[in-house]
């Protein structure tokens, strides 16, 4: 969540004109993320959150995301919910841009998860995958590896010392993209679960936000992508994998959903491969992010050491002992 566009009071007049089972009252711009642009939206007894859609969410795939939420809310799965305008329709137009509204989900982000919080998520993602099944909606995975070359080939490395790192990401990228698995379990997935997508109260999951990288792909990228985000401590500038993380996580998982042989096989490759679509993604978003723009830029360093812990690892094993 970010803030790139800005209302005012004029907006919210004509959001309300739009939505007439609600009257919003106030709005505030939410910092946190750096995909859309978000609002808190307050009616006289319940939030909601209004997004405008901002670059990489491509305007034709946004009914996905629409009607993804819609049915996983009504198979219990906690999430936000969209709100329908008095025609019927999710979408609604503000600064000649595309809007939704959606619920506010309940609890808050932790600023760092526990082994039961892992346990937890894992579960989760399990219970998600399985209902996902029920759900005839497809979208090719834009951020997939076979579609990461043309970002690193649009990332501006300014200066002499980034001629070396260049050759680091396009050397492990193309490793990356011949060792990809061909064939795994698949089907939709959230695509971008970190620390401040999952909600907690006390310390009960209460819920998942922000699905607009959901897609159709491996089950098993995205524990990958979880095992990066969610299974690494940081001390000081340093991250240090906890494997006590991951295994949780996995339990949890397997706990609802077996992970089969050939998914664990794929684990070490496609942890590398959920590392480098991050660093690639934050060093675009670090060079490219106007600084007019209300928004906590993410650091790409993080990554680039998650990307070198993972090409010490090779076997499942490996994540687990």
């Amino acid at each position: 969540m970010a803030v790139y566009t800005e209302i005012n009071k004029k907006d919210l007049t004509f959001i309300n004109k739009k939505f007439i089972y609600e009257k919003f009252k106030s709005f505030k711009g939410i910092k946190q993320g750096i995909e859309n642009t978000n609002y808190l939206l307050k009616s006289k007894n319940k939030k909601f959150i209004l997004t405008i859609f901002e670059k990489r969410v491509v305007k034709k795939e946004i009914p996905f995301f629409m009607k993804l939420m819609d049915q996983l809310s009504n198979l219990n799965i906690n999430c936000p919910k969209p709100l329908k305008n008095y025609r019927g329709q999710y979408l609604i137009k503000i600064k000649n841009k595309t809007a939704c509204i959606v619920t506010f989900v309940d609890g808050k982000d932790k600023k760092k998860l526990n082994f039961k919080n892992c346990f937890d998520v894992g579960k989760t993602i399990a219970q998600m995958h399985l209902l996902t099944k029920k759900i005839n909606l497809y979208r090719k995975n834009s951020m997939n590896i076979k579609y990461l070359n043309p970002l690193l080939n649009s990332i501006k490395f300014k200066s002499k010392e980034f001629i070396n790192l260049k050759k680091f990401l396009k050397t492990n990228l193309r490793d990356i993209t011949d060792k990809w698995p061909k064939k795994l379990p698949n089907g939709i997935i959230h695509g971008d679960l970190f620390i401040d997508n999952i909600f907690f109260k006390g310390n009960k999951l209460s819920g998942i936000i922000d699905f607009y990288f959901a897609a159709n792909d491996y089950f098993m990228y995205e524990i990958a992508i979880c095992i990066n985000a969610l299974c690494f401590d940081k001390d000081k500038t340093k991250f240090r994998i906890n494997k006590r993380k991951i295994k949780n996580l996995l339990k949890g998982y397997e706990s609802v959903k077996k992970i089969s042989g050939e998914e664990k096989k794929s684990l070490n490759i496609l942890c590398r491969g959920a590392a480098i679509r991050y660093f690639l993604t934050r060093l675009y978003d670090y060079t490219n992010t106007p600084k007019t723009a209300l928004i906590k830029i993410k650091d790409p360093r993080e990554y680039y050491q998650k990307l070198l812990i993972h090409n010490n690892l090779k076997t499942y094993k490996d994540y687990l002992n």
